[in-house]
């Protein structure tokens, strides 16, 4: 078979099973949830074993420290995904919940919650995403097919064979959880992004580049999630020691996740003694490399300077690039300018330019005297997510099960006629 057929048929496999998975209760969801959850605890150095496997590979091809990190699996990492399928049992079913109306000619009008049908994702080397984004999707009724990228082969074969076993296990078709490996270039994912009549919607999450191929090639409906260009302004009323500790872990907690801050922009009135502070804290421990505007060059000689790239860069990696601003209305100006829509911060004093930055920013999700790491599922109470959406229909911001649903509108009648 080619790539194409065989893409074609684990989609299809996937459309057929969707209608049974879409008719059960709550109770026979969460119960997938449980057995995935025991199978992951059971199965958990095996996990481990193949995801060193995929680790060897990655540092033979030179990915970045960063990025493997966001490759490796240990037994802490899988507690955290296991704790993550027993929040989202905790959650209420969103699926047939809706409200009801009554026209003026007597038609009982009900708008319910149903799934999608089948989610397909394109996603690059994070393991922990094929177990959300399939839980997510066990828990709205939805079949899913996933497509991850050729560095966490081994680790998500493992992650999967595991998933389709408490399947089986629980009575269920393992074709609701299908999985295409990476072919020979990006023939996998072409023959994905053109399974319209089989596939509802297709979420891309990873690199910039990723995101806007799927975006522009997809024949599959397609929501934009991940690509972080995020911000952290420095007001300057803001509480300096405050500003210091976000800003630190807004960056150097793990650069590479999508709700790192890629840009730091500081007011003028207290550029000097906190970049100056920012430095002494970053550059040792972290290996922070920034790249300043010239008036940043001028506190802190020796850094390079930032060119307009770096302001569009989200780089994944340790370095910051950091611009002096003159007000709360240039910082904006900056941040929509350059940002993806995803995570901004402002750290300020002023109810005022707490407000303004509220109002004015144009993304997803937008913090007042907090870490812009917070972007998450899991932080925000969903569990998990299938992704961070930056754009505006039909879901913005931190993906959980609300966002994987449609609705239905269910008429009742006694033989009105129009």
């Amino acid at each position: 078979m080619t790539t194409y057929e065989k893409t074609e048929a684990i989609c299809r496999a996937a459309k057929a099973a969707s209608k049974n998975l879409a008719i059960l209760n709550t109770k026979s969801k969460n119960q997938v949830l449980e057995k995935i959850a025991e199978k992951l605890k059971i199965k958990c150095d095996e996990i481990i074993s193949e995801n060193k496997k995929d680790l060897i590979n990655a540092k033979k091809n030179g990915i970045p420290a960063p990025m493997l990190d966001r490759l490796m699996l240990n037994k802490e990492r899988i507690d955290g995904i296991r704790d993550s399928l027993v929040s989202l049992i905790k959650l209420p079913d969103p699926i047939g919940s809706g409200s009801v109306t009554t026209t003026a000619c007597g038609l009982e009008i009900c708008c319910e919650k149903v799934p999608l049908g089948v989610v397909a994702m394109i996603y690059e080397a994070r393991p922990n995403v094929t177990v959300d984004a399939a839980a997510l999707c066990i828990k709205t009724g939805n079949a899913v097919v996933l497509r991850g990228g050729k560095e966490a082969i081994f680790t998500n074969l493992a992650l999967v064979c595991a998933m389709k076993e408490a399947l089986s296990e629980c009575n269920i078709s393992p074709d609701v959880l299908g999985f295409i490996e990476p072919g020979q270039g990006h023939e996998s994912a072409n023959a994905l992004m053109s399974m319209k009549d089989c596939v509802d919607v297709l979420i891309p999450r990873g690199s910039k580049r990723l995101i806007e191929a799927v975006v522009k090639n997809s024949k599959v409906p397609t929501i934009e999630t991940g690509a972080g260009n995020c911000h952290l302004y420095v007001d300057s009323s803001a509480d300096l020691d405050m500003a210091l500790s976000v800003a630190i872990n807004a960056k150097c907690s793990r650069p590479a996740v999508c709700n790192a801050i890629e840009t730091l922009l500081v007011h003028s009135d207290v550029a000097d003694k906190f970049l100056k502070n920012f430095k002494a804290a970053t550059e040792s421990k972290y290996g922070l490399e920034l790249r300043g505007c010239e008036r940043t060059l001028a506190i802190l000689p020796g850094i390079k300077e930032a060119t307009e790239e770096d302001y569009k860069t989200e780089y994944d990696d340790m370095i910051l690039a950091v611009k002096i601003v003159d007000s709360t209305d240039e910082a904006i100006e900056h941040i929509n300018k350059y940002s993806t829509g995803h995570s901004e911060a402002i750290i300020t004093n002023s109810a005022k330019d707490a407000q303004k930055f509220r109002s004015m920013v144009d993304s997803a999700a937008v913090y007042v005297n907090a870490s812009t790491r917070f972007t998450d599922g899991g932080e925000f109470g969903f569990g998990a997510e299938i992704g961070i959406s930056t754009q505006k229909l039909h879901a913005r911001g931190p993906m959980g099960v609300d966002a994987l649903t449609t609705q239905k509108y269910l008429i009742t009648g006694e033989g009105q006629i129009r």
